[in-house]
């Protein structure tokens, strides 16, 4: 138990390292940006725009500028947005939620429909099922989302809605299950086509060991030898996957945001990169990064903890 605590306490510590780094270069690059928030191409007499940056703190030494940046992030403050005069926190909280809304869909389908293609295709390998399982997972990885994204408005929402008469599924917007699904498959198939692949390299490896042989001659059932015995096993090296994997739909979703026109966090933070709205990028890339930063970590404790293999301490037994 003492490891533990002393394992989980040092992840939290590199974690918060982490992510102060992560604020301190994020807003760091905010400063090499050409241009600046205000004039948006437009003339300003020299003595609004010292007013402006007087009342924004930009008028400051970059050094005290970012230590006022830091503490103010670490309060969950992350400044005003400059051309609409909103907090960036009010803006986060609004619109977060219907990306992680988006995010849980398509990481529970990615996993879902993942692990249950890799099984079917380790189980029947070599069959059409392995064959048509496996070409789905290379479709996946070739495909990017955007490019999934249309393919699935144009012959999912738009043909298929014009062969039946009915709008089965909407082409854009966030409002019922018609709008949600194709959104959160598109973000998933990515996701889905590397979780089954790992699923199937993992379960043939569990399927040839000796307890799987031994089971057998037990008289189990294949049944009961996949579910009791190899999934649970074979499932382990998907769960450290999870981290990158979440990273992935939570970048990929700032697209499928703007395809789909899904009023989540990736259409302000598209929108704050035309507008050179630095307070905006900054604090949506230090929200987004630490999320991805606690969410490893979280996947790294989970895995020591389910693995029995596995001691916390980083050595196995």
């Amino acid at each position: 138990m003492a490891n533990q605590i002393r394992y989980i306490l040092k992840r939290i510590v590199y974690s918060f390292i982490t992510i102060l780094v992560l604020t301190s270069v994020t807003f760091l690059l905010m400063q090499l940006l050409p241009g600046d928030p205000f004039t948006g191409g437009k003339d300003i007499p020299d003595t609004v725009m010292e007013a402006l940056k007087a009342k924004y703190g930009l008028d400051k030494p970059v050094l005290q500028q970012l230590l006022m940046y830091i503490g103010n992030a670490l309060q969950g403050d992350f400044g005003i947005s400059i051309p609409d005069g909103r907090e960036v926190t009010d803006i986060i909280r609004e619109a977060f939620p219907v990306s992680f809304d988006l995010g849980i869909r398509a990481l529970l389908f990615a996993f879902i429909m993942g692990i249950l293609l890799g099984i079917v295709a380790a189980v029947k390998r070599g069959t059409a099922w392995d064959s048509g399982a496996m070409f789905l997972a290379l479709v996946g990885v070739s495909v990017p989302s955007f490019i999934m994204g249309a393919i699935l408005q144009y012959f999912l929402a738009l043909k298929l809605g014009q062969a039946t008469g009915t709008q089965v599924f909407a082409i854009v917007g966030w409002t019922d299950w018609h709008s949600k699904i194709l959104p959160a498959f598109a973000l998933a198939f990515g996701s889905m086509a590397t979780v089954s692949r790992l699923m199937r390299t993992s379960m043939l490896d569990v399927l040839s060991q000796d307890y799987i042989k031994t089971a057998k001659a037990k008289g189990l059932s294949q049944r009961q030898i996949i579910w009791r015995h190899a999934v649970r096993n074979a499932i382990m090296p998907v769960i450290t996957v999870m981290g990158p994997l979440v990273a992935a739909i939570l970048t990929g979703a700032f697209v499928v945001e703007n395809i789909f026109a899904i009023p989540g966090l990736g259409k302000y933070f598209v929108t704050s990169v035309q507008t050179r709205n630095y307070t905006l990028i900054a604090g949506t890339t230090v929200f987004y990064g630490t999320f991805l930063i606690l969410a490893n970590l979280v996947v790294d404790i989970i895995y020591g903890l389910i693995d029995p293999r596995i001691k916390l301490t980083g050595r196995k037994e």
